[in-house]
């Protein structure tokens, strides 16, 4: 650590010491998108920012059920360091956890220095650097929707929906959310500096939705990786559970992660704007889409990353199950919402709220990129519900599927890297193997009586 570095973060230590701060929590993504972490006392973040954090490796092969002795990085590899240092640009106070300041960790190999090629939020710095090299600035704006759910041992799964009563999607206030939780969430996350613009309650019992403000793609995912663990913070200290699972209940929706993407030149121009073009959309917008479509069955691993993510789609269900755009349309893989101007943009609604930020976002702006290099065009924008097979591709129907789509797709892996396409292949196919040994209940009422 240069002398620079080490005074700006004695001075840093010395402000939150001031502020009566004594723990940070440095967090950074696994593979999943979920947050590991490490709380450490005050006096010893210049050592952490000039060391770093020792963890193992293995964070980014371990399933859910904590089994990666078969997979790459796992027992078979001795699970060797990575180490992660705190990146004080991203530093904030808790505003829920007297004390304690929270901020994200850059992760790197102990032995090279460089970035581990699993490592989520790396792999979206390197995309965005193809689009920096082209003078262009990606701009993001995340939607992500989530169910509540109240503690009940008398359901299968421990779980019921909060407030179940019926109500109406775009609704606030206590007929739909009797205990205020909504109010309580946006307050916290406006406190923890998420540029929040807004919530409201969903279709479903128990689910709302809360939008981010529109920033740069980086900025985009580190806000919804914080957003995605507060919320699921929040909502233990209420005694809840928070679940961003694509479809929770089979008598229920699913839930989303939409993204809006428009692209900046280096005087701040939104180049996806035209008047005069076709459907007022710029080549650059119609190259950018057209490769979003073009990689969408290899796009779909990414950003429907689960088993239960393909329970979501289907007709009928606002999810998209079909690969085409429309205009200010609903139903479309890509929507072009009406704004033009400053705010013309791509809505991709491809991905479900289980997804990864950093690779959701790190995904759709490398298939962006290879549309705009191959300047693509797009099929005619759809219409109505737009359930015509005979004409539009669909989507995988299950991960496997979306899984060997990613793997064929060479010009997606090639951007993306080939270490770090076969690191989530090997992860996920070994969830997929796991799930497909799995006696679920629905096959035990089935057969257990008939056979």
């Amino acid at each position: 650590m240069s002398a620079e570095t080490a005074d700006r973060v004695r001075q840093r230590t010395e402000a939150l010491a001031a502020e009566g701060i004594d723990v940070v929590r440095v967090a950074y993504p696994d593979m999943m998108g979920s947050d590991r972490s490490r709380d450490i006392l005050l006096h010893h973040l210049p050592h952490a920012v000039g060391h770093g954090l020792a963890f193992s490796r293995a964070v980014y092969h371990t399933g859910a059920l904590g089994d990666h002795s078969h997979i790459p990085g796992g027992l078979e590899a001795g699970m060797p360091d990575i180490l992660v240092r705190p990146d004080l640009t991203t530093l904030v106070a808790l505003p829920w956890e007297p004390g304690v300041a929270g901020c994200i960790g850059d992760v790197r190999d102990p032995a090279t220095g460089l970035p581990v090629p699993e490592s989520p939020r790396d792999l979206l710095r390197q995309v965005i650097g193809l689009l920096i090299d082209e003078d262009l600035t990606a701009v993001v704006g995340p939607e992500l929707e989530y169910v509540l759910l109240d503690p009940d041992p008398a359901s299968p799964v421990g779980w019921r929906r909060y407030a179940p009563a019926p109500g109406h999607v775009y609704t606030t206030g206590r007929k739909g959310d009797p205990d205020g939780h909504l109010l309580r969430t946006v307050r916290a996350l406006h406190a923890l500096g998420l540029d929040v613009s807004g919530g409201n309650r969903e279709f479903d019992s128990g689910q709302f939705e809360i939008n981010l403000s529109h920033c740069e793609a980086l900025d985009a995912a580190d806000r919804a990786f914080r957003f995605k663990a507060a919320v699921k913070e929040l909502a233990h200290r209420e005694g809840r559970l928070a679940t961003f699972m694509a479809k929770p209940f089979n008598d229920g929706g699913g839930s989303g992660f939409h993204l809006h993407l428009s692209l900046v030149d280096a005087d701040g121009r939104n180049v996806f704007d035209a008047p005069r073009g076709a459907y007022g959309l710029s080549a650059t917008a119609r190259h950018a889409m057209a490769g979003v479509l073009a990689h969408a069955p290899a796009l779909s691993a990414l950003l429907n990353p689960t088993v239960n993510s393909y329970k979501r789609f289907g007709p009928d269900t606002t999810a998209p199950w079909l690969i085409n755009w429309g205009l200010d349309n609903r139903n479309a893989l890509v929507r072009i919402p009406p704004e033009r101007g400053g705010a013309t943009r791509l809505e991709v609604r491809l991905g479900d709220a289980t997804a990864n930020p950093y690779l959701a976002i790190a995904g759709v702006l490398a298939a962006a990129h290879l549309g705009i290099a191959a300047a693509e065009e797009p099929p005619a924008p759809m219409t109505g519900q737009g359930h015509d097979l005979g004409t539009t591709a669909a989507l995988p129907t299950g991960l496997g599927r979306a899984l060997d789509a990613l793997e064929a797709d060479d010009r997606l892996t090639d951007v993306l890297g080939k270490p770090f396409v076969d690191a989530f292949l090997t992860f996920k196919r070994d969830e997929l193997a796991r799930f497909q040994r799995y006696v679920t209940d629905w096959e035990f009422r089935e057969y257990a009586r008939i056979t």
